[in-house]
């Protein structure tokens, strides 16, 4: 496990350092105070963050929140002389996961990281993270645009790794950023044989601290080498490293759309509320009954809807025999100098009603979960 070390007492460090290393650890030894929390995550990106010398004040904890916030694969622990049962329960709050004294004997160290260990290898095992596909049903649905908005917006309490597999003509990376990829998918297939979660993580372009995107080919040749079991692996691999995995995909269902299709959660087909559109939609939807999806795992989005358009919602549903469609609003100047800005809608405007649709679909994906009751658990068998 890769863990950090942040404290002011350099023989506190030594000391620790001495104690995980024997356990085999990755440990980076860090001189300073909790105002390097956020540097440390950024940089090192730790599976564990050690910070001493904490004290009892409230404010501290602004640091932790932010790390635990952005950063919420590194789990955090902290060491603090004296701790106040105010303190361990505002630690909870911020999503440590445990409070540990200063200086920390090497029994109860060797323990509490331990834990921690078992808790990250027993995430990782499981392969958790959900694979979310993005399709549309006509050109210009605006299949794209939602697909890396809505990354953008997991991506504020979640891991997220959108992949591009538009493998043509895919620029799901010039919606949200505006620099060139150094890598694309197209080299991580080429070298399928070195795949791990660093290589991965290196080849894809980082939007904020949790978002990352794994852009498509640039070279319309190098796209045609990517083959579906490359893209069975990598996906394989990033559901162990990722709480979403967006997949923005082309109309074309071909054996490596499918195959991506196969490993999909949930499947949304994009569409306008037109006939071509419907028409389309229509026939995907059939495409999706004969490869025997459930009807639970597609799930059709109605973008740039407008209530009192010629076609209503209830037409939609009827035509289509959808249960359920979900609707994102028409915005159209916003959202267009936002693709034009190469910046995601949230940073452009957080009052624009797309940007509090897709907000209020990401909390759909992804509620808002109770924080852990071990910290208070424990202030209650003190008392």
């Amino acid at each position: 496990m890769k863990i950090a070390l942040i404290s002011p007492n350099k023989n506190h460090l030594q000391d620790m350092s001495k104690v995980l290393q024997a356990q085999s650890h990755t440990v980076t030894l860090i001189d300073g105070g909790k105002s390097r929390m956020r540097a440390v995550a950024e940089q090192e990106q730790p599976d564990l963050m050690l910070v001493d010398g904490m004290c009892c004040d409230p404010n501290e904890l602004l640091q932790v929140e932010y790390v635990t916030t952005h950063h919420p694969k590194i789990a955090v622990i902290l060491l603090c002389a004296t701790q106040s049962p105010e303190f361990l329960i505002n630690s909870m709050r911020t999503g440590v996961r445990e409070v540990l004294p200063s200086p920390v004997s090497a029994e109860a160290l060797q323990a509490a990281v331990s834990r921690i260990a078992a808790k990250l290898t027993s995430a990782k095992n499981k392969g958790t993270g959900k694979i979310l596909a993005f399709m549309p049903c006509k050109g210009g649905s605006g299949a794209t645009f939602i697909a890396t908005n809505l990354g953008y917006q997991l991506a504020e309490t979640k891991s997220v790794l959108l992949m591009d597999l538009n493998l043509q003509f895919g620029d799901a990376l010039s919606f949200v950023h505006d620099g060139e990829p150094a890598s694309t998918l197209a080299d991580v297939a080429h070298d399928i044989s070195r795949l791990d979660a660093s290589f991965l993580s290196a080849s894809t372009v980082k939007v904020s601290a949790n978002y990352s995107i794994l852009a498509a080919p640039e070279d319309l040749t190098k796209a045609m080498e990517i083959k579906p079991e490359h893209i069975d692996a990598i996906l394989g691999l990033a559901v162990t490293q990722y709480d979403f995995v967006l997949l923005d995909m082309s109309r074309t269902l071909d054996t490596l759309a499918i195959k991506a299709l196969d490993r999909a959660y949930r499947i949304f087909p994009v569409l306008q509320a037109g006939l071509p559109g419907i028409r389309h939609a229509g026939k995907l939807l059939a495409v999706f009954k004969s490869l025997g999806y459930p009807a639970d795992k597609i799930e059709m989005i109605v973008n740039r809807f407008e209530k009192g358009g010629d076609i209503s919602l209830d037409d939609i549903q009827r035509s289509l025999g959808m249960a359920s469609l979900r609707t994102v609003p028409n915005s159209y100047k916003e959202v267009n100098a936002s693709i034009n800005q190469g910046d995601a809608l949230a940073e452009v405007t957080r009052s624009n009603a797309v940007t509090k649709n897709l907000a209020e679909f990401a909390l759909s994906l992804s509620p808002k979960q109770e924080d852990s009751r071990s910290l208070l658990d424990r202030l209650f068998r003190r008392a």
